[in-house]
């Protein structure tokens, strides 16, 4: 028996791989597949099945890339409907991989066609099982994400998912290893735990969902509180339902080396979308003008997928190496409309003396010397509501980077005749947000490197609050 865990990080999604006695399965693959090709191929393995836990909101799988490549099965649990061609197990129903086998237990919830997997070993007994988005370390699948035509709300859905970890998951041995379709930081739930695996036993005694209590509490707990999910979630669990274009085909679309007059062209097109993609402290100090920055070191794919607008055309400036690495990332999330990226990156723009476009940071210690003495100061924070709740500045106006990106009515009262400081958390989301406001024609704002964390190394040069009731 052989299992690893693949984990891509920007995502937190975590994908399986299993093996026995040359046969393999992959459970949850993302849409860039060579990884798990070249896997079995150093193993000299077959992959024979690829296990679906539901229709994916938060990235585009590559289970019709993979079975294309392979000729693997595509396997999803009970009450699954699409026109794919997939094979729709029974609850219950078992698969061989070498001396193990697989058997789906179905548990609605999170999804209707919800599916866990349980892995037996040559004896038969229970050893691991992979819970997709039903069961996280130390918290459950998010029960709001009722697709199109299912007249379900997120009570009733929390209650199927009450009743599928009573009925599937509770009754498990306590040494059965738990892998997850996510770890910390995915939208799939509300509060993930840091670590990517656990036991059944060490869940029991520790997630919240698990405790012994009644299902009008379990449905208040997981529902109350409950963010709304990013705007690409619907879009891409589409996506996984209907099909999508192969990769390698918008591989091709994307990776096409446009000069700087080419480029140029092309952006005049009300269609077309710049996406800059370096780090946020290279973008400030010069860029395309109208650049969206989404930069590659923070969790791009998530950003980009709850930011970017679906129906555009994108040209990429990227650094130099790092095209394909963009195309893929975006591909993840269900971006498929590229018209090339700029050869010779932004170097190649500059120096052919084309217009450009820059925004000023500025250190923390110079925003506190700022407010006292500029009456026409204006500070944004674009961090979550319970994170401006926990601490925040008292001249600060909190406009979340997801709000104000997605809603231009968001800096109604924004003008340029105003001094604007942008900031969030460390300084990644606030170039974000500056990047989105430039595009409104407001150019008169500063980044604070650093954001908040910075801030409140100052205590005594900074007036500081708290907001009790969006902590509560």
């Amino acid at each position: 028996m052989h299992i690893e865990q693949l984990y891509t990080g920007c995502l937190s999604e975590a994908a399986y791989y299993i093996e026995s006695n040359g046969e393999a399965a992959i459970i949850d693959p993302l849409r860039d597949i060579d990884v798990y090709l070249e896997l079995a191929n150093s193993r000299k393995t077959t992959i024979k099945y690829i296990f679906e836990t539901h229709f994916h909101a938060d990235f585009v799988s590559g289970h019709l890339d993979l079975a294309t490549a392979t000729g693997a099965t595509i396997v999803y649990g009970p009450d699954t409907i699409t026109k794919l061609p997939v094979h729709i197990a029974k609850d219950g129903e078992q698969f061989s991989i070498g001396n193990l086998s697989i058997e789906v237990l179905h548990t609605p919830g999170h999804t209707l066609e919800s599916s866990c997997y349980l892995l037996r070993n040559k004896e038969h007994k229970p050893h691991a099982v992979f819970t997709g988005d039903t069961l996280f370390v130390g918290d459950v699948g998010r029960p709001d994400l009722a697709q199109k035509g299912e007249e379900l709300t997120m009570e009733d859905l929390a209650g199927m998912l009450y009743e599928s970890l009573q009925n599937k998951i509770v009754p498990l041995a306590d040494d059965v290893i738990m892998y997850p379709g996510h770890g910390a930081g995915s939208s799939c739930g509300k509060n993930l735990g840091p670590e990517t695996y656990s036991t059944i036993g060490e869940q029991k005694q520790t997630n919240y969902a698990l405790q012994q209590q009644t299902k009008e509490a379990f449905v208040k707990a997981v529902t109350e509180g409950l963010a709304a999910p990013p705007q690409y979630f619907p879009i891409n669990a589409k996506i996984n339902k209907e099909g999508y274009e192969s990769l390698d085909a918008v591989l091709e679309k994307g990776l096409q080396a446009l000069s700087v007059e080419e480029f140029k062209q092309k952006a005049l097109n009300q269609n077309m979308l710049i996406i800059d993609t370096r780090p946020a402290g290279i973008f400030t100090q010069g860029f395309i003008p109208t650049s969206v920055f989404i930069g590659l070191e923070g969790r791009f794919a998530e950003w980009a997928g709850s930011l970017l607008p679906f129906d555009k055309t994108f040209l990429l400036v990227t650094e130099e190496g790092k095209e394909k690495e963009t195309i893929i990332r975006l591909a993840r999330v269900g971006f498929e409309n590229f018209a090339g990226y700029l050869k010779g990156g932004y170097t190649a723009w500059k120096e052919a003396g084309e217009r450009t476009d820059m925004i000023i940071d500025v250190e923390a210690d110079e925003l506190a010397m700022d407010i006292p003495f500029d009456e026409n100061l204006v500070v944004i924070d674009v961090r979550k509501e319970a994170e401006f709740g926990s601490g925040h500045l008292k001249q600060a106006t909190n406009i979340p980077l997801n709000d104000l990106a997605t809603d231009p009515g968001s800096m109604a009262n924004l003008e340029d005749n105003q001094n604007i400081y942008v900031h969030c958390a460390g300084g990644y989301r606030s170039v974000i947000a500056a990047s989105f406001i430039k595009r409104q024609g407001i150019h008169n704002l500063r980044n604070v490197l650093g954001g908040w964390s910075k801030i409140k190394e100052l205590p005594d040069k900074f007036d500081i609050e708290k907001t009790a009731e969006v902590l509560n």
